[in-house]
Formats: C-alpha cells, sequence, structure tokens
C-alpha cells in the first residue's frame, strides 16, 4: 500500500504542474459564458472523461498510435501549438455575432456546442507536454528501469489519471458560481485575457517544438 501511495504520490507531481488545471478552469470560464448550467456541468463531465481516456490511452498505446501515424513528439508539440493560437486568437478578436431576423427561428445549439475535448480536455489539459511526459515516462517503465511492481504501475496508470480528472471535474463544475459572481463583463475580461495567455502560450509550444526538432536532427 506504501508502494502504492509512493506512486500515486510521484504521479501527480509530475503531472499536475502540467495539467495545470487553473488554467483550464479559466479557459473554461471564458468559452462557457453563454451555456446553461446544465450544458456547462456536461461539458465538466466529458472533458473530465476525456482527459482521462486521453492519458490513459497515451500511457499504453501513445507510442504504438505515434510510430504508426510517423507522429514525432516535435510535431505533436507544433500541431498542439498551433491549436492553441488559433484559439487564442478567436478569444482575443470574436468574431460579431449576426443578428437574427424575426421571420427565422432560431436554431437550438444545445446540442452543437462543444469545448469538453478541443480546448479544454486537449490542448489546455492533456496537451502535448503531459502526453510527451506520460509516453516517455511508459517507455521508462517498459525498459524495466522502475523499482515499482507491475501491480502498483498497473493501478497508479489509471488512480494518477482518475485522480486529475477528478480534480478538473470539481474545479469546472464550480466555474458556475464564478461566472455569476464576475458577471458578463468579468466574462469577457477574462476571455480576452485568456486569449492572449493562449496566443503566448500556443507559440512558446511551436518554439519549443522548433527546438527539440532542431536537437534531434543535430545530433543525427
Amino acid at each position: 500500500m506504501f508502494e502504492l501511495l509512493h506512486a500515486i504520490g510521484l504521479g501527480l507531481l509530475v503531472l499536475l504542474p502540467l495539467t495545470n488545471p487553473l488554467t483550464s478552469i479559466a479557459l473554461f470560464l471564458a468559452l462557457s459564458g453563454e451555456m446553461s448550467d446544465k450544458q456547462r456541468n456536461h461539458q465538466a463531465l466529458m472533458a473530465s472523461i476525456y482527459v482521462f481516456m486521453i492519458m490513459v490511452i497515451s500511457f499504453y498505446c501513445g507510442q504504438l498510435v505515434m510510430n504508426i501515424f510517423g507522429i514525432s513528439i516535435p510535431g505533436l508539440r507544433i500541431a498542439g501549438g498551433m491549436i492553441v493560437s488559433f484559439i487564442g486568437f478567436r478569444m482575443l478578436f470574436p468574431l460579431a455575432k449576426q443578428p437574427v431576423a424575426n421571420n427565422i427561428p432560431q436554431l437550438n445549439t444545445t446540442e452543437s456546442i462543444n469545448i469538453a475535448f478541443v480546448p479544454i480536455a486537449i490542448p489546455s489539459t492533456a496537451g502535448p507536454g503531459t502526453i510527451a511526459m506520460i509516453i516517455s515516462a511508459a517507455s521508462t517503465i517498459r525498459s524495466g528501469q522502475t523499482d515499482f511492481s507491475p501491480y502498483v504501475i498497473y493501478c497508479s496508470s489509471l488512480l494518477v489519471p482518475m485522480l486529475i480528472s477528478l480534480i478538473l471535474w470539481a474545479g469546472l463544475r464550480g466555474a458556475g458560481a464564478i461566472m455569476r459572481l464576475v458577471g458578463q463583463h468579468g466574462i469577457d475580461a477574462i476571455s480576452r485575457i485568456m486569449g492572449f495567455l493562449l496566443v503566448c502560450m500556443g507559440v512558446q509550444f511551436i518554439i519549443n517544438g522548433i527546438m527539440e526538432l532542431i536537437k534531434t536532427y543535430a545530433v543525427i
């Protein structure tokens, strides 16, 4: 039991700074301003489930999937950076809403609003850095460079993503109360600030991917 707790604590210590749920909560606040409480809660639940699935799949199948499609870690970082930058630009410069004519019925967009997978789950929470770290850890474990028993590794590989997903879910569920506190103008301000930060994060992801790509080819 002590060994399992040690493995879980080590996993949380490594992955929590990378997943950074606080950033995801702020992004969720910025993107879900026009949702109802029911929609918001549903998106929070789905985002948490997606994060759990992405982390578990990355641990067990991540390297295999990347090898099949010929995707490198630098490519993953650059693609994630482009997605984050695009979302950030959309938040910084939102498109003006088109007025709906009185004789045209407004469509129900309840089912069309989906921010759970992109950008909340990926790349905000389980982003390129998190996926790369999980794949690297899985490769280290498979090579036998660890003192943990197979049982502990199996349990912690499920419990660590589950705990991170629960932390994210609890934070996202509290977003509704924060929205009611700050109001619509506050949400707009948060959206613009997060848009700028996301552009910066996306550019940094791209820079990191390019630098890693240069180092890889320099070694070759």
